[in-house]
């Protein structure tokens, strides 16, 4: 089989506290017990050379066992400590987090400025290291956000979701490679040089994403949505919505994602989890016994699809964003 050209291959955890997602935002006394399977995951990245990138939150680094697992994992020094920001764990606090309180692109600028100090010092003072790039927690990401990371050195954000939607924001129409975010509009190419954005992999088993699109928001709404037309679309596989994510997918789902991305000559492919995942039965996401393990396996057999269609070198995602840079920084989408 004839390879694909070179292709970047990213892995972002979200590195963060555990707790039923279906209850209230956890404010103090937060459980990290999560971050205690990360040395055995990350032993599993290290066999297949994956880099990744851990997007930390207060909550953990302000646990100091928890710190120190972390550190140990990123001493060896095939991984990166990247910031993420939960508003309802990170100082200083402003009263109760409820939905609208917990996306980031809600927050006046003086409290997103105030919480993203607050975590740059204490990540900067717990890992003696200084994070380069940055997640939101819950997704999403403004204009206030942007510039505030830029203000602070941090040169790569990755808080796009490519044609995700809630009530508070929307990614829906952002570029689906790495780009330089417009500080107007993130979601637009700009001419700025100082951050870069690098969204995380979605698309469809189908390569016309733009057109899929378009026919999954119509029957996700009514009155198509009651006939249920997405999951029958996506059980006589006609298309389906994918995600390179191994606690929403699983190996099969995401390796008919790579092949279309692969088609679309995507140049970065942005793998992403929880760390919360790496537990049984926290997040509900990875519905089997033995997560950890199940995430591993889904990972590997990714990364082995992956080896026999293209050329592929593994990143951190500050790395991505160098490589990219170097290779042609004179357009808004990188290649």
């Amino acid at each position: 089989m004839a390879k694909h050209k070179d292709v970047l291959f990213v892995l972002s955890v979200d590195t963060e506290e555990e707790w039923n997602w279906s209850g209230p935002f956890p404010e103090a006394q937060c459980s990290v017990a999560n971050v205690h399977m990360l040395p055995v995951f990350q032993d599993h990245c290290r066999k297949l050379g994956i880099r990744p990138t851990y997007f930390t939150d207060y909550a953990v680094a302000a646990n100091e066992q928890a710190a120190d697992v972390l550190k140990s994992v990123l001493e060896p020094g095939d991984s990166e400590l990247g910031a993420h920001l939960h508003p309802w764990c990170n100082p200083p606090f402003y009263g109760p987090t409820l939905e609208f309180e917990s996306h980031v692109v809600n927050l006046p600028e003086e409290q997103v400025a105030a919480k993203l100090d607050a975590l740059l010092v204490k990540l900067t003072t717990v890992f003696e290291r200084q994070p380069k790039s940055f997640r939101t927690g819950r997704w999403g990401v403004d204009e206030k956000t942007l510039r505030l990371l830029a203000s602070r050195g941090v040169d790569v954000d990755s808080s796009v979701y490519p044609f995700y939607k809630n009530d508070f924001f929307s990614c829906e129409s952002s570029p689906l490679d790495a780009y330089w975010p417009e500080w107007q509009n993130p979601l637009n190419s700009g001419d700025q040089r100082e951050i870069l954005e690098l969204p995380v992999s979605v698309g469809f088993s189908r390569k016309n994403f733009e057109l899929y699109e378009a026919i999954h928001k119509l029957i996700s709404r009514p009155p198509f949505s009651y006939f249920r037309l997405v999951g029958f679309f996506w059980h006589l596989k006609l298309f389906r919505k994918l995600y390179l994510s191994p606690e929403l997918c699983n190996a099969k789902e995401m390796n008919a994602l790579v092949d279309v991305l692969l088609k679309r000559d995507q140049p970065v492919l942005h793998m992403y989890l929880h760390s919360s995942s790496l537990i049984d039965g926290v997040t509900g996401l990875v519905d089997a016994k033995g997560a950890i393990s199940e995430i591993c396996s889904r990972i590997q057999k990714v990364v082995e699809h992956l080896g026999e269609r293209a050329n592929l070198r593994f990143c951190t995602v500050s790395e991505a964003r160098d490589i990219l840079q170097a290779r042609n920084s004179n357009q808004g989408v990188l290649r």
